[in-house]
C-alpha cells in the first residue's frame, strides 16, 4: 500500500511542494528514506522508529519505503519527521482518513513530542496559496498564524495528530490576532533626543533616511557614532504588515525568532563584528542560509570600524548594495536572499583615532594613516552617498539643557519626504530618490542655473566620476524634496557636495 502527504520545503526564503510517499511490502525488514535528502532528514527514520515505540505505535515488520518527492529538489531538515510519520501511519491504516488538505511539517523526540522547525512562516504562506490547511507544532502556530484566512491546527504530540486525523479529537483552528505585536513595538526604539549635539551628523542622517542613501560617520572614538546609528531605526517609517511579513519570512528561515515575539515589528538594525566572515555577512555555507546583509532587510546595516572588517568581505557588498537581493548559487540549486538594508558605516580618521581632534594628538605616521584608509576601495566608497564627520562635543553640548528632538518628530518629516518620493515615482517602479537610474535622474533632477554652474565647477575641480555626478545629484534631490523646493537650488547642491566631497582629502 501507498500513502502520499504533502509537506514543504525551502529554496531561499519560498517554499515548494515537497509529497511524502510511504509503501509497506513484502521483504526483509528494513526502512529506507529516498529522494535526495541531506543526513538530518536521513535520520528521521530513527526518530520515527523510537517515537512511535515511546508512544505505543507498533512499527510493521516489513520493508519500508519512503520517498520525498521531487527528487531533483534536496530536501534539508527535521521538518519531515511528522509527514513521514503521518505518511506511515496512513499506510499503515492506523490513521484511516486521506490528509490530502492538510500540509504537514514538524520535527518529533524520541517520545513522541513535537518541537518547532525553521522556516514554518513562508511554510504557512505557501499554504493558504495552495488552499491548504497546516498541521504544526504548538510553538510553531504563533508564527504561522501571520499568515491570515490560514487554518492551523498545532499540537504537543504525535497522538494528538492520530486522534485528530481520525476524528477522535475536536480541535478549532488556532487563531491570532497580530496587532498586539505592532501595539507596543514603538516602546522598544532608542530616541534620538539622547543624542547631545552633532547637528550635522543628525542632519546627514535624515537625509539618508528620506531618500535612503547609504552614509558614512567619521570622527575620533567616543563621539557619539555608534550612539547616532543605533537610532536611526526609530526615524525610519514603521514597518507595514507586508513588510514585516518579508523580514519575519527571513528571520523564520535562519531560524531566529523568539517564543515571545514570534513577529519581527521593527525594522531590524544588524551590527556585525568585524571579524565576520564573507559569508557570514552575505550569506551561504553548505547549507546556504540568509546573512547579516539579509538579516538586515528592510532595516539598517551597520559596519562599525570599517576599516577593520575583512577587505573580501566589504568587497562582496557592491552587488547587493545595487541589486537589493543578493544571489547566491550552487551546484544543485539557486538561492536568491533580499538585502534592501541601508548601509551605515562608522570609522576614526586614522588608525590611533585622533586625526584632527582639537583636544588629543595624533600618533600615526603619514604612511599608517594611508595603509589604514585604503583598506576601503574606492568602489565601496562610491556607493556611499553621505560622508560626514562626527566631532568631539563641547561641554555646554553635552550638559544640554535644550530639549532636542524626539525621534518621532523627525519621523514625521522623514514620512512626508517619502510621500513626495511616492508621489513622483507612481508609475516608475521605484520608491525612493536613491533608487532612480541615470535617465531618471535627468528627468527628476532639474537644477535651477546658478546651481548647475556650481555642479559643474565642482565636477570639474574635484574630477568626480560618472558614478558619483549621479549620486551627488540624487542627494540634492533628496534635499530639495525636505525644503519642498520643485528644482534644486544652489543650497541643494552645495550641501549635497559637500556631503560627497568632505572627506576626500581624508582618504586620498
Amino acid at each position: 500500500m501507498i500513502s502520499k502527504v504533502k509537506s514543504a520545503g525551502m529554496v531561499g526564503i519560498d517554499a515548494f511542494l515537497v509529497t511524502i510517499e510511504s509503501s509497506i511490502s513484502k521483504g526483509l525488514p528494513s526502512f529506507t528514506i529516498v529522494g535526495f535528502t541531506d543526513t538530518i532528514t536521513k535520520e528521521s527514520k530513527e526518530r520515527i522508529r523510537v517515537a512511535f515505540k515511546n508512544s505505543n505505535i507498533k512499527l510493521v515488520n516489513r520493508k519500508v519505503v519512503v520517498n520525498l518527492a521531487p527528487a531533483d529538489f534536496k530536501k534539508e531538515g527535521s521538518l519531515y519527521d511528522l509527514p513521514i510519520a503521518i505518511s506511515l501511519l496512513s499506510a499503515m491504516d492506523i490513521i484511516e482518513e486521506d490528509p490530502k488538505d492538510y500540509l504537514i511539517v514538524g520535527e518529533i523526540s524520541l517520545d513522541g513530542k513535537l518541537r518547532r522547525v525553521k522556516g514554518i512562516l513562508p511554510i504557512a504562506e505557501y499554504a493558504k496559496q495552495k488552499g491548504l490547511k497546516l498541521i504544526c507544532p504548538s510553538e510553531n502556530k504563533k508564527e504561522a498564524a501571520f499568515v491570515k484566512d490560514l487554518e492551523i491546527y498545532s499540537f504537543e504530540h504525535i497522538n494528538n495528530i492520530i486522534e485528530f486525523l481520525n476524528g477522535d479529537l475536536i480541535k478549532k483552528p488556532f487563531k491570532l490576532d497580530s496587532g498586539i505585536f505592532f501595539s507596543k513595538r514603538e516602546e522598544r526604539l532608542l530616541d534620538f533626543c539622547e543624542v547631545r549635539g552633532q547637528m550635522l551628523a543628525k542632519r546627514a542622517v535624515e537625509i539618508a533616511v528620506s531618500g535612503r542613501h547609504n552614509i558614512l560617520m567619521v570622527g575620533p572614538p567616543g563621539t557619539g557614532k555608534t550612539m547616532i546609528a543605533k537610532r536611526i531605526p526609530s526615524i525610519l517609517p514603521l514597518l507595514n504588515r507586508d513588510e514585516a511579513l518579508e523580514v519575519t519570512k527571513v528571520y523564520s528561515v535562519a531560524g531566529l525568532l523568539q517564543k515571545k515575539t514570534p513577529i519581527l515589528v521593527n525594522r531590524p538594525f544588524r551590527d556585525p563584528h568585524h571579524t565576520v566572515s564573507d559569508i557570514g555577512l552575505i550569506g551561504g555555507g553548505r547549507s546556504p542560509s540568509p546573512g547579516e546583509i539579509s538579516l538586515a532587510h528592510k532595516g539598517i546595516l551597520f559596519l562599525d570600524e570599517l576599516p577593520e572588517f575583512n577587505k573580501k568581505s566589504i568587497e562582496v557588498l557592491r552587488q547587493p548594495i545595487e541589486d537589493g537581493n543578493i544571489i547566491i548559487t550552487r551546484a544543485d540549486y539557486t538561492v536568491n536572499y533580499p538585502s534592501d538594508f541601508l548601509l551605515v558605516g562608522a570609522m576614526n580618521p586614522c588608525p590611533c583615532g585622533y586625526l584632527g581632534d582639537e583636544e588629543k594628538e595624533c600618533k600615526c605616521s603619514v604612511g599608517d594613516i594611508k595603509r589604514y584608509r585604503r583598506k576601503i576601495s574606492g568602489p565601496i566608497l562610491d556607493r556611499i552617498d553621505l560622508q560626514v564627520e562626527v566631532p568631539r562635543s563641547s561641554y555646554d553640548e553635552l550638559k544640554g539643557d535644550w530639549k532636542a528632538e524626539k525621534s518621532s518628530v523627525i519621523r514625521n518629516r522623514v514620512i512626508e519626504v517619502q510621500k513626495i518620493q511616492n508621489k513622483r515615482f507612481i508609475n516608475e517602479k521605484i520608491n525612493y530618490n536613491s533608487e532612480m537610474s541615470s535617465t531618471l535622474v535627468k528627468k527628476y533632477c532639474k537644477m535651477n542655473e546658478p546651481a548647475e554652474k556650481i555642479f559643474k565647477s565642482a565636477i570639474e575641480e574635484y574630477s568626480l566620476s560618472a558614478r558619483s555626478y549621479f549620486r551627488i545629484l540624487k542627494v540634492a534631490r533628496t534635499i530639495a524634496d525636505m525644503e519642498k523646493n520643485t528644482d534644486i537650488s544652489v543650497n541643494n547642491i552645495a550641501e549635497a557636495i559637500q556631503y560627497r566631497r568632505g572627506m576626500d582629502e581624508v582618504y586620498y
